[in-house]
């Protein structure tokens, strides 16, 4: 069955070409069909337009997925370690131009060294405290990790891989620390030194397996890093007394990509694109970031000592306040190691 419409619309630009010979001129005869077998046939058109979209549509997220899956697992390039080996050089010869600019005085402003001809003997004591504490960490860590290293039954348990083997590796690390920090101090042997000595053994235990890399590896890297620390800590002493406590914000962002580097690398092998940026990251990234946090906290330490009072209801606290430069320089030590040994590069 065919059935007729009529109806009057406007004559509009848009069809003038059309022949109008057989219309009025103002309006004209509008004819539409419409029939079972037609709309039929329509709604067969218009699904088969729907399902040809949504297939060209799939077609196009699942290229771009594989395109996606290509870039990420593709082969490393020299790209990503070499981005990271130029940051790391343009961080020393900023860290070198520190040195110089503040070792020879040009700052207007006084720094540490200089203040500390004023200072009362409680500060310098309380700094000289906090420096013993740091040394006697890397003197414990060093023990535990060549005492660990000998042991092969504890050697096999720190280098397990399984996910339950880093969970209880945070644990131990994140849990002694936290002990240690709540513990109230006291000059004569207790409790925190106990627990202190604990957590610098746990700390070696967790890098015991560097040990594998050698002796002269080893070594050199412990110069390297007495090197980086102790220039570093002249800047952030000859500095102006408040130049790097104002980085705890960036600093903290920075901790927290390079955490997830270091998370992220767990997952990707280095040897692909986006694993070889993620190692990058961790390994120079790291580098960089912990060397400003030297200096952070290195003021800190000075500015506490300056600072706390002398007469307070908890007497101040060494040991607490070197556990912050002794992870800086735990930290700076094992990415430089790996530099060292070879892990700065694709080749694994």
């Amino acid at each position: 069955m065919f059935t007729l419409k009529f109806c009057h619309i406007p004559v509009v630009k848009t069809i003038s070409k059309v022949s109008f010979q057989h219309f009025n001129t103002s309006k004209f005869l509008l004819i539409c069909g419409t029939s079972p077998s037609l709309a039929g046939r329509t709604q067969y058109f218009a699904n088969n337009a729907r399902t040809a979209f949504k297939r060209a549509t799939a077609d196009v997220r699942t290229a771009r997925r594989k395109n996606l899956r290509e870039i990420i697992m593709a082969p490393a390039g020299e790209s990503a370690f070499s981005l990271g080996k130029g940051a790391l050089a343009g961080a020393s010869v900023m860290g070198l131009g520190a040195l110089c600019y503040y070792g020879l005085g040009l700052s207007n402003q006084p720094g540490a060294l200089e203040n500390s001809i004023m200072w009362p003997q409680y500060i310098k004591q309380r700094i000289q405290d906090t420096y013993f504490y740091f040394g006697g960490s890397i003197a414990v860590t060093a023990a535990s990790a060549a005492a660990v290293f000998r042991t092969p039954m504890l050697m096999n348990l720190v280098m397990k891989n399984s996910w339950l083997a880093i969970g209880a590796t945070l644990a131990a690390m994140i849990g002694s620390g936290m002990i240690v920090r709540s513990m109230p101090y006291s000059e004569k042997l207790g409790a925190k030194h106990f627990a202190w000595m604990v957590h610098s053994g746990v700390m070696g235990a967790v890098v015991a397996p560097l040990c594998l890399l050698g002796g002269p590896i080893l070594l050199r890297a412990a110069w390297l890093t007495a090197g980086v620390v102790s220039g570093l800590s002249a800047v952030a002493v000859c500095a102006p007394s408040e130049k790097f406590l104002t980085m705890g914000g960036p600093l903290a962002i920075g901790l927290g990509v390079v955490f997830a580097s270091s998370i992220g690398s767990l997952f990707l092998p280095p040897t692909t694109a986006l694993g070889a940026g993620l190692y990058s990251i961790s390994l120079y990234g790291g580098l960089i970031l912990f060397s400003f946090f030297l200096l952070y906290d290195t003021q800190r330490i000075i500015h506490s000592a300056e600072t706390y009072p002398l007469y307070a209801v908890k007497p101040y606290d060494p040991i607490n306040a070197s556990i912050s430069i002794y992870l800086d320089t735990l930290n700076i030590f094992i990415r430089i190691a790996t530099i060292l040994a070879g892990g700065g590069s694709r080749r694994k």
